[in-house]
């Protein structure tokens, strides 16, 4: 996969993402074959137990990207962009997305609508493909008063298709659409040419991203309304972790057959 395939598939092939932070989920995810990695800012919540996604810093983007790019065979690989990391100026975005293209993505994210045109189109012409993030945009939580659901009204929606376009003009090849009603990210949708990436946008979208912590059942702090649990290793780690506790406790564990 590359930023040009995943670009053609809009209106094809259903789009399928899912965030990876290391090399082994990475080997997964694509003997899966699942074609796309997002190496996002997310590790904030998941993997360091921040509340939100505001304290990852670049030094930390392109640590868990080499990891992810380390493995990596066949996926397009992109890189979430994190906060503050654009937002100065276009020269920060510049530099910030070579660092992370360095590191092994193929590809950038950045949060925000028409505001953060000129700095896609800087990344581009550069030749840094850019993905673009509207809706619920968790770099936004503050502005926001919280993770909530976005253009629920009229002026909400035909703002959110503005930004679609502008981010398109601006060069963006894809979009996720994070949080949004199923209408509006339908709107959004047929109002580009470029895919559009849905995350609790409902099914109108040309492709799905998910955490991989969410749906694989591992984290169960804060679940979304649009998360889809398809395992619960949580509790298959629990139960793991509870047996060898057991076998240890009771010498029961190394065995003979763990012995040399």
């Amino acid at each position: 996969m590359t930023a040009p395939e995943f670009q053609r598939r809009k209106g094809g092939d259903t789009l399928v993402v899912v965030t990876a932070y290391d090399a082994l989920f990475t080997r997964l995810i694509e003997e899966a074959g699942i074609e796309t990695i997002l190496v996002g800012d997310s590790l904030g919540v998941v993997v360091q137990g921040h509340r939100d996604t505001l304290s990852v810093t670049m030094e930390d983007m392109v640590y868990h990207t080499r990891l992810v790019a380390r493995a990596r065979q066949r996926a397009l690989l992109i890189a979430d962009m994190p906060f503050m990391s654009y937002q100065v100026s276009r020269e920060q975005a510049l530099h910030n997305a070579g660092r992370l293209v360095q590191a092994g993505a193929h590809a950038v994210k950045i949060e925000g609508g028409g505001a953060m045109t000129d700095r896609v189109q800087a990344v581009t012409a550069m030749g840094i493909p850019v993905m673009g993030h509207l809706g619920m945009t968790p770099q936004f939580v503050h502005q926001f008063g919280g993770y909530k659901v976005q253009g629920k009204e009229a002026a909400q929606a035909d703002a959110l298709c503005a930004d679609a376009r502008a981010l398109e003009q601006g060069g963006a090849f894809a979009l996720v659409l994070e949080a949004i009603p199923a209408a509006v990210a339908h709107a959004v949708t047929q109002a580009v040419s470029i895919p559009t990436i849905g995350i609790g946008a409902g099914p109108h979208c040309d492709g799905q991203v998910l955490v991989l912590h969410d749906l694989l059942g591992l984290f169960d702090e804060f679940v979304p309304k649009f998360v889809k649990p398809y395992a619960h290793l949580k509790a298959d780690a629990l139960q793991a972790l509870r047996r060898f506790k057991e076998e240890v406790e009771c010498r029961k564990f190394p065995g003979e057959g763990e012995s040399y």
